[in-house]
């Protein structure tokens, strides 16, 4: 059983107390609080009333996500390595056919998130595969349920095993961190992003925000230094938080041509 407090809003868990008067994460200005105010849930209710959906991405590459949808509706990658799988970012219900279906895979060797939107349920998933959790340290502050299996790094990368490597990228918050696969889309390499670096609707561009719900814009100066940290790494496809939200071929191109896109339009030309 799990009955910590859950937010209904970001799907993040507290510690098995009385919850705060609203979620910090949701009064930040990046997230909201819905119209009715602070709602909250558990993760036994949660289970209660959905399930968690599996999708092929590629092969060694599972994308997990919950329906009906709950929260921000993120999607979590399994990505599948000789080392050990890897888990990049949270999704809030975890259950038992989850747990079944991982252990068969071969549990999880390290469980890797993007940023605080994505937290969510993070130390159930640490607890049910013994898994430790890797955040960067500047975010520590927005760890809402502190736990022995979280692991802070505080460089500008974190190799994990077999090439598979975390980027401090910033922008959406100061530790936002994107996952570099090498040997993903066939050896050419694939970039796990989350929304820190948002894949958008036609699927041949990204775009870099403070706030999606919200439409707080990043200053260039955040833009470029995001590009800046991925542009020594070979990648050609490209995953992000939602599903559908996929750049299957030139993803490194796309990122570039959708950065300098960008710039362009945040120039002040009077």
């Amino acid at each position: 059983m799990s009955t910590n407090p859950l937010c209904s809003t970001c799907g993040t868990q507290f510690p098995p107390a009385d919850p705060p008067e609203v979620c910090p994460i949701c009064a930040d200005e990046r997230q909201y609080l819905p119209p009715g105010g602070q709602r909250w849930t558990t993760l036994d209710r949660l289970r209660a009333g959905r399930a968690n959906t599996w999708r092929t991405l590629e092969p060694g590459l599972f994308a997990i996500h919950t329906e009906p949808g709950f929260a921000i509706g993120q999607r979590a990658l399994l990505l599948r390595s000789p080392g050990g799988n890897v888990l990049f970012d949270c999704i809030a219900l975890l259950d038992e056919a989850t747990v079944t279906l991982i252990r068969a895979l071969g549990g999880l060797a390290a469980i890797a998130i993007s940023h605080p939107h994505y937290y969510t349920t993070m130390v159930e998933w640490a607890h049910a595969f013994e898994a430790p959790v890797f955040l960067h340290a500047d975010d520590r502050s927005w760890v809402m349920r502190p736990d022995p299996s979280l692991r802070f790094w505080d460089a500008e990368t974190c190799v994990l095993h077999d090439g598979i490597t975390l980027i401090r990228i910033g922008g959406h918050f100061d530790g936002a961190a994107v996952l570099h696969w090498p040997a993903g889309s066939n050896g050419d390499g694939a970039l796990l992003v989350g929304d820190v670096i948002a894949v958008v609707q036609d699927r041949r561009h990204v775009t870099f925000m403070r706030s999606y719900p919200n439409f707080i814009p990043l200053p260039p100066s955040a833009v470029r230094r995001a590009v800046a940290a991925i542009d020594s790494l070979p990648f050609d496809r490209v995953y992000g938080a939602f599903p559908n939200r996929d750049i299957v071929g030139e993803g490194k191109a796309a990122i570039l041509r959708s950065a300098r896109r960008y710039i362009s339009w945040s120039r002040d030309e009077g």
